[in-house]
């Protein structure tokens, strides 16, 4: 599948932060790897090296998106030593869910059938990319990785984001989305092709453009008779740092006011066009 099976008035529609290739080096493979970075220095240098280990790159492409990182740590040499095969730059405006819109732009536009997002902070165990990939090739549209489930691992998360995913995010998007999760505020995931291309997902609005996309996608999946599945990981948080872009109270507030919002619809793409009318 190429960027020729996506209808040239569907594709006129999406709206998609400005960015620029700065690596591609061709598809080679049916998924894909996206890796939002901005500014995570030796932490993404361990990630890629681990997935490098792990040959990560024999089953899907990695494709870093950047947010605009000044710290030189995604030298290209380096990115090609461990498989890297693109790295986008956003240039337009915006933070995490504007990162992903570009960077499924550009994966949907290469004819990828499955996409797989790891954060590039390493706190996420690599090791469960392959699971993640299987799951779409048996037909799964919606992988969600989670520490909180039978075999998962959850070490040193600092107390109130545990309370607040066990005992809020999770429980509000589950009773709204008709889907059991228990692990949603989190990054790594994996999607379908015919997930993400969905009219009704309505995935590439301007809506999204700071922490949106994650409880949106969360809530209208199932919704819309996605088969949703969560599998378990190991997330490990560094002693004595939380590495994050979301501040403490006033970041975690934007989240609750996204998750009150998703959880609302209003994200929804029927309710954003007659609120644009």
């Amino acid at each position: 599948m190429n960027n020729q099976n996506i209808a040239q008035e569907f594709r006129a529609s999406w709206q998609v932060p400005a960015f620029e290739t700065q690596l591609w080096l061709g598809r080679q493979r049916p998924c894909c790897v996206v890796i939002p970075v901005i500014n995570e220095g030796e932490r993404i240098r361990s990630l890629l090296a681990r997935m490098s280990v792990l040959r990560i790159d024999s089953i899907a492409d990695i494709i870093l998106v950047d947010g605009g990182s000044t710290d030189g740590s995604l030298d290209l040499e380096f990115l090609q030593k461990n498989g890297v095969r693109a790295l986008l730059l956003k240039t337009g405006p915006g933070k995490l869910s504007s990162q992903l819109r570009c960077a499924y732009a550009f994966a949907l536009n290469q004819g990828y059938e499955g996409i797989v997002t790891i954060d590039g902070n390493d706190k996420d165990d690599p090791a469960a990319i392959p699971q993640f990939i299987e799951a779409l090739k048996q037909g799964v549209d919606f992988v969600q990785a989670s520490r909180f489930i039978s075999g998962g691992v959850a070490e040193n998360t600092p107390k109130s984001r545990d309370l607040a995913i066990r005992f809020v995010h999770a429980p509000m998007l589950s009773l709204f989305s008709g889907f059991h999760w228990t692990d949603t505020t989190q990054g790594f995931r994996a999607y379908s092709r015919k997930m993400l291309l969905d009219p009704q997902i309505g995935l590439f609005r301007d809506v999204f453009m700071t922490y949106e996309l994650l409880a949106y996608l969360s809530y209208r999946a199932p919704k819309l008779g996605y088969r949703c599945v969560e599998l378990p990981t190991i997330r490990r948080y560094p002693k004595g740092e939380v590495p994050t872009k979301i501040s403490s109270f006033k970041g975690n507030l934007s989240v609750f006011e996204v998750l009150l919002r998703a959880c609302s619809g209003y994200y929804n793409p029927d309710v954003q066009e007659r609120g644009s009318k």
